[in-house]
C-alpha cells in the first residue's frame, strides 16, 4: 500500500474480478449458444454442413474478442436501439 492511500480506502480486488469471463475466447453465452446450436443440428438432423459455418463465426468472434472482449454486449444494445434516420 502506498504512502499517498488514505486509510479505508484501498480494497484489494482479486483479478478474476476485472476480466471478462471468456470460453474459448469468446463471451460464454455466444460460446454456450454456439456450441448448443451446433450439437443440435449436427447431431439432431446429422447437418454435418453445419461444423464449418459455426467454426468460422466462432473464428470471427475470437478476433473480434481481442479487440473488444464485450463485443457481443455492444451488438446486443445496438439492436434494441431503435433506428432514428430511417427515410
Amino acid at each position: 500500500m502506498e504512502e499517498s492511500t488514505p486509510i479505508g480506502f484501498y480494497v484489494p480486488v482479486h483479478r478474476s474480478l476485472t476480466e471478462p469471463v471468456l470460453m474459448g475466447g469468446v463471451p460464454r453465452t455466444v460460446a454456450i449458444l454456439n456450441g448448443t446450436f451446433t450439437a443440435a443440428l449436427v447431431m439432431g438432423l446429422s447437418s454435418f454442413w453445419v461444423l464449418p459455418f459455426s467454426l468460422t463465426f466462432h473464428l470471427f468472434m475470437v478476433s473480434a474478442c481481442k479487440v473488444d472482449p464485450d463485443i457481443a454486449g455492444v451488438v446486443l444494445e445496438n439492436i434494441k436501439q431503435p433506428s432514428h434516420l430511417e427515410v
